[in-house]
């Protein structure tokens, strides 16, 4: 089972960057993709996550309206498109795949399986 993020780079604040996780090995359709950051020094953050089974989608209040995650199930691949940069959302990101509940969707402890990050770096 593995995740691989790409899509990752150094962009202007203000521009946009679309982050990829396709995973393979098994089938994710039954799963919550989620995506995280790390920032240096920081503390792993809940950025958004989007649910299979009936596609909720979450957000970190910070990225709302800027940030959409999306899926092609087909592709077993999850999306984080990103606009309006802003310097704040430099951090390492990654991918990951577990079965939360509704309560849990942002705790990373509830994903079971990780990519390996990707950088975005945002320039002021």
């Amino acid at each position: 089972v593995q995740l691989q993020a790409s899509g990752g780079g150094l962009v202007q604040a203000g521009g946009s960057l679309r982050l990829s996780c396709a995973a393979s090995g098994r089938s994710f359709s039954s799963y919550t993709m989620g995506w995280f950051r790390q920032a240096p020094g920081k503390e792993r953050e809940f950025v958004a996550a989007k649910r299979w089974i009936g596609g909720g989608t979450y957000y970190i209040d910070s990225v709302k309206g800027r940030f959409t995650i999306s899926r092609d199930i087909a592709e077993n691949t999850v999306y984080l498109q990103m606009n309006s940069l802003e310097p704040e959302d430099t951090a390492v990101y990654y991918c990951a795949a577990g079965r939360p509940i509704a309560s849990t969707v942002r705790a990373h402890v509830s994903y079971d399986y990780w990519g390996q990050g990707t950088q975005v770096t945002v320039s002021s």
